[in-house]
């Protein structure tokens, strides 16, 4: 990678292809038609030459609320492009989450897919920095459409004078307070993620047709939709819709993809309702997992009913993509594989110390594709970024092979089908329920061995336990906050349990269950 002069992550990706000769190989497929590396050339310097005659300048920031598209990747590659920073967000999130993320980012655009415009109309008054408003998908009389601006745009761009430690994009991740801070990473972390875990250990090439159930707006879906085919000149294809095991076996039949990228909890749904992909006429070679710990059991039961094997990887936003990974061929049920080459790894204890083999400690990891920071949050980088260390808040321990295997979390923080819930921001929702007057939310494994929010509510005075109010504060969170934060059960208790300073033992509330 270089490491002095002018670097764009987004003209590499792009402008590489077309050079190396795959101009009129097929980039992209969603559900509007397919787009060659030539095509989506031209559309993210279009959309490059649109910033930049809207007065968007280099190091301001964009946010990117898209359902996975074509216009995912052309708006953000688009954007580093231009060197504006692009920060994708969540789809799944509440106007409230939305006025959040655009007052923290200082956006100065926001492109908006018109399925989602609704969510942001109650808040773009407050919004104080936006200044450009993009719809995709569909015309409005209230916005300019994205294709109508890029219409207008040029089809030829030069890349800005960006360098490798230039901050390229943001992404977003969940804190223990439901708080979310943006990891900045630089230009050449997103090649770097291509080449240690894309061709290092999945050896995907220009023939690969990859599929990812993540979506773009994640980390993992990032890398796997997005920057690993378009390292090589391979396919991708993109759902706009939610990845349910229904929408899920249709790609697999339609476009016959070779690399499968999905969650834990998808695999397990996929498996329950028996959409699976079948041997007769599959081309798929990987199966991969990541976003969440992946259990043996469900592990072994892929491999039986499928034939394949589950290649179980760990990663985080602020690492990009994954440090650490079972590889091909060698996967083992409840490991969660080695170290990438160019990553390192260490397991420490409370003094920071390493811990001999077989003990659990913090696990801390290093390599080449770490985020320099988060965004106006000095105390959190420091908590975080420890010189080339990186903090990861997981707990692990080493086997004798030198393989690792995940033990937990190290704060409160649940990964629910690959996305963080804070159980204070979920706790915080309940208490605006009458009926309650404490609660508590915990971690609590389903019959797949997933983990799922479990509420512990104490009732206010003169409140009885009834089913049909368990129900009623369900419907109250999901009204609350995103679909996937609701707690998927709750246990009436006469009281918490707390320390003597009066903070909630959840370990106490974990243990009982």
């Amino acid at each position: 990678m270089p490491t002095a002069g002018l670097y764009n992550a987004a003209d590499t990706l792009i402008t590489g292809n077309i050079s190396r000769g795959n101009a009129q190989r097929t980039a992209v497929i969603d559900a509007a038609g397919s787009y060659t590396y030539a095509d989506l050339a031209q559309r993210v310097s279009r959309f490059a030459n649109t910033l930049e005659r809207s007065g968007i300048q280099m190091e301001q920031r964009v946010v990117l609320c898209l359902h996975d598209s074509v216009d995912f990747p052309t708006c953000f590659l688009g954007a580093i492009k231009a060197g504006v920073v692009p920060v994708p967000a969540n789809t799944l999130l509440t106007p409230q989450d939305y006025e959040y993320l655009l007052a923290d980012s200082r956006a100065r655009a926001l492109v908006v897919s018109a399925a989602l415009l609704d969510r942001f109309r109650p808040i773009l008054g407050t919004a104080r920095y936006l200044r450009k408003i993009f719809v995709a998908g569909a015309e409005t009389h209230e916005y300019e459409s994205l294709e109508a601006a890029m219409d207008k745009a040029g089809d030829n761009h030069v890349a800005a004078d960006t360098r490798p430690d230039d901050v390229a994009f943001w992404l977003y991740t969940s804190g223990t307070t439901g708080r979310p801070k943006a990891a900045m990473h630089v230009h050449t972390s997103l090649a770097e993620t291509a080449r240690c875990f894309g061709q290092g250990v999945l050896g995907i090439h220009a023939g690969d047709i990859i599929f990812s159930a993540a979506k773009l707006f994640f980390a993992y879906g990032l890398g796997n939709a997005l920057t690993f085919p378009f390292s090589v000149g391979a396919t991708t294809v993109l759902l706009a819709g939610r990845p349910t095991p229904e929408a899920v076996i249709a790609i697999l039949r339609n476009y016959r993809p070779t690399v499968f990228f999905g969650v834990p909890t998808l695999y397990a749904m996929m498996l329950n309702e028996d959409l699976v992909p079948e041997p007769e006429g599959s081309r798929l070679r990987l199966c991969v997992s990541a976003g969440e710990a992946l259990p043996e059991a469900l592990f072994l039961r892929w491999l039986k009913r499928t034939g394949m094997e589950i290649v179980d990887a760990v990663g985080s936003t602020e690492m990009l993509h994954m440090f650490m990974s079972n590889r091909p061929g060698e996967a083992r049920a409840g490991s969660s594989g080695k170290p990438l080459q160019g990553f390192e790894a260490q397991i420490l204890d409370e003094n920071g110390r390493q811990v001999p083999d077989g003990e659990v400690g913090d696990l801390f990891v290093k390599g080449p594709t770490c985020a320099v920071g988060y965004w106006n949050q000095r105390e959190l980088s420091r908590q975080t970024f420890r010189g080339d260390w990186v903090r990861t808040g997981d707990k692990f321990a080493r086997n004798d092979d030198g393989g690792y295997r995940h033990c937990g979390r190290g704060d409160d923080l649940l990964k629910v089908g690959g996305i963080y819930v804070s159980p204070t921001e979920v706790e915080n929702a309940l208490l605006l329920h009458d009926a309650v007057a404490e609660a508590a939310v915990v971690g609590s494994k389903d019959a797949d061995g997933l983990v799922k929010p479990k509420a512990f509510v104490v009732l206010a005075a003169g409140i009885a336990p009834a089913q049909a109010l368990e129900q009623e504060l369900i419907t109250h969170v999901r009204h609350q906050l995103a679909e996937y934060k609701r707690p998927r059960w709750i246990e009436f208790i006469g009281e918490l349990p707390k320390t003597a300073t009066g903070k909630i033992q959840r370990f106490k509330l974990r243990q009982s269950q």
